[in-house]
């Protein structure tokens, strides 16, 4: 595997940010296949990759490489889903089911359950916590065996209600990817419109994201890309799978979306600089619920305390089958975000340990874009890596 670090910049004349540089090759010495980040602050827009875009291969990541965005997608949802609530078109403390009667939900369960993961309804990608609970085949053999497989969303939700509760609705909180693909459909009864449709007409082409799609059932990654693999154990020997033609059906409106750093960063300072929600919906969105944890997770997004040198920042990354991660990061305002792409590869070294990599790395690439590099507390919201070097947990 190659570790040559490419870097690009847009930032003004002379301007390097070395230290940058040095974070992402970071994840690349730590057994990431590449890597490619976007970060845009008072010193203007630096843009980067390290690693390889394909194994066996020695070209970078493309910096402007779309990528498999996992539940970064949730944001969107929740987005298109508020922009409904400021229009008076459905109530956020309104019950789901009377505009879904064909699921039975239960009545108790609100759009805003729905949006802060308190509704009680299994993940039907399976529930890891703390008891294990298989649900449809997300990482693996099973998944790598079943990848071009097209679900309907009914499908998915009709699983997810034919499995006990977790809890009852609105007294606990559980990440389930059951609840996006729920309010998606709620949207799409609203609106009378595919969930994709709305999401094109409200936010993807207002503000210009013309590398972001909810592919549906699409296989491929259109345009400049890196490659995605799983890498599982069969038959007790390990086994490295190019994957990055896959059905994203599977996570349909909960992480099915693809996009580039570029378009995730005008879409996340576009929200938090208020030009896509009214105020008020703003401070919904941005206020956690009690029992999130260390997830501190509000509507569709999460609120990281950086500390005195780095104050706070909002974020929702996401892991999707095969291989891909991404973060998304801004600070309230939408001046300084941070956005990019992780890949999997073939690295022999134990996920366990991968992980715990992962969240040390993150945790100072946070601190340098936001803190300037300064040790502020360890806030440990969940870590999101490429999915198939962990199990499935909810942000897939």
């Amino acid at each position: 595997m190659s570790e040559s670090l490419h870097t690009t910049r847009t930032t003004e004349a002379g301007q390097d940010r070395p230290e940058l540089e040095k974070a992402i090759q970071a994840f690349v010495d730590a057994g990431f296949a590449g890597m490619q980040m976007r970060v845009n602050d008072e010193r203007g827009e630096w843009v980067g990759s390290a690693g390889v875009r394909k194994l066996g291969a020695s070209a970078n990541p493309p910096t402007n490489g779309r990528f498999r965005v996992g539940s970064s997608t949730k944001t969107f949802v929740a987005t298109v889903m508020l922009q409904l609530v400021a229009e008076g078109k459905v109530e956020l403390d309104s019950p789901a089911a009377g505009r879904l009667p064909q699921f039975g939900l239960d009545p108790r369960i609100t759009v805003r359950m729905l949006l802060q993961h308190t509704s009680g309804l299994f993940n039907y990608t399976g529930e890891h916590h703390p008891e294990v609970e298989t649900g449809l085949p997300a990482v693996g053999k099973e998944w790598v065996d079943n990848r071009f497989r097209t679900y309907q969303p009914e499908e998915l939700v009709r699983f997810a209600l034919s499995k006990p509760a977790r809890f009852e609705p609105g007294t606990e909180w559980s990440y389930s990817n059951t609840n996006y693909t729920v309010a998606a459909l709620l949207i799409e009864q609203v609106t009378g419109r595919p969930y994709a449709e709305e999401l094109r007409q409200r936010i993807l082409e207002p503000l210009g994201l013309r590398g972001t799609v909810a592919p549906g059932a699409q296989l491929d990654i259109p345009g400049p890309h890196a490659h995605g693999y799983s890498r599982y154990q069969d038959a007790g020997q390990w086994k490295v799978v190019d994957v990055t033609r896959q059905n994203p059906s599977l996570l349909y409106a909960a992480g099915d979306m693809i996009s580039t750093t570029d378009d995730l960063h005008t879409f996340f300072s576009a929200l938090n600089s208020g030009k896509l929600l009214p105020a008020w919906l703003l401070t919904e969105m941005r206020t956690p619920h009690p029992r999130s944890g260390a997830l501190v997770y509000g509507l569709g997004l999460s609120v990281q305390d950086l500390g005195p040198s780095g104050g706070t920042v909002l974020h929702h990354n996401g892991s999707a089958p095969g291989g891909y991660g991404a973060l998304m990061y801004s600070t309230p305002d939408g001046r300084n975000t941070l956005t990019a792409s992780l890949t999997g590869g073939d690295a022999a070294i134990d996920p366990i340990d991968l992980i715990k990599e992962f969240a040390g790395l993150q945790d100072k690439l946070i601190k340098e874009v936001f803190c300037n590099g300064q040790a502020g507390p360890s806030s440990h919201n969940r870590s999101t890596i490429p999915s198939g070097t962990k199990p499935a947990e909810g942000d897939a």
